[in-house]
């Protein structure tokens, strides 16, 4: 059975049993950052990136504000779009974009979500007149992509 041991000195080490099991020591130290926790090692060094420090931008906020009104129409929690953007305070055209967003194929929505998007493609590119059919969608990227 897996078993861990955290200690804070010592040298990294394998130690072979003699029924062939090996154990590797490896001495970390566990430190809370903002509430998370991380782990460095004994020089002090820790992972250059980490998932969580990374910011948001604001196209995969609207991506995500697009599911979750979406969501709520779905579930119920909201009778219409407009019954959503005045919850919010938000125009009732930028709930519907938004929305849209949910429709994009999934590799679009992966282009987001990796922060890959060409810098020149916009959050009104993507929300506004979105075809419904995924192959459209990417002949409008390309569109879009290409250089006048």
């Amino acid at each position: 059975m897996s078993e861990i041991r955290i200690q804070k000195t010592g040298e990294p080490d394998v130690i072979e049993a003699s029924d062939g099991r090996l154990t590797l020591s490896v001495p970390i130290q566990i430190k809370r950052r903002s509430g998370r926790k991380l782990v460095t090692l004994p020089n002090g060094e820790t992972a250059k990136a980490r998932p969580w420090d990374t910011a948001t931008t604001p196209l995969q906020l609207a991506l995500a504000r697009g599911h979750r009104w979406l969501a709520m129409l779905e579930s119920g929690e909201a009778k219409s779009l407009r019954e959503i953007a005045t919850r919010e305070g938000i125009d009732n055209s930028y709930v519907s974009r938004m929305v849209n967003l949910t429709t994009l194929a999934p590799d679009i929505v992966a282009v987001i979500l990796d922060d890959t998007l060409p810098n020149h493609m916009t959050l009104f590119d993507l929300a506004s007149g979105t075809p419904l059919v995924w192959e459209e969608q990417r002949a409008r990227m390309r569109r879009v992509s290409e250089p006048d």
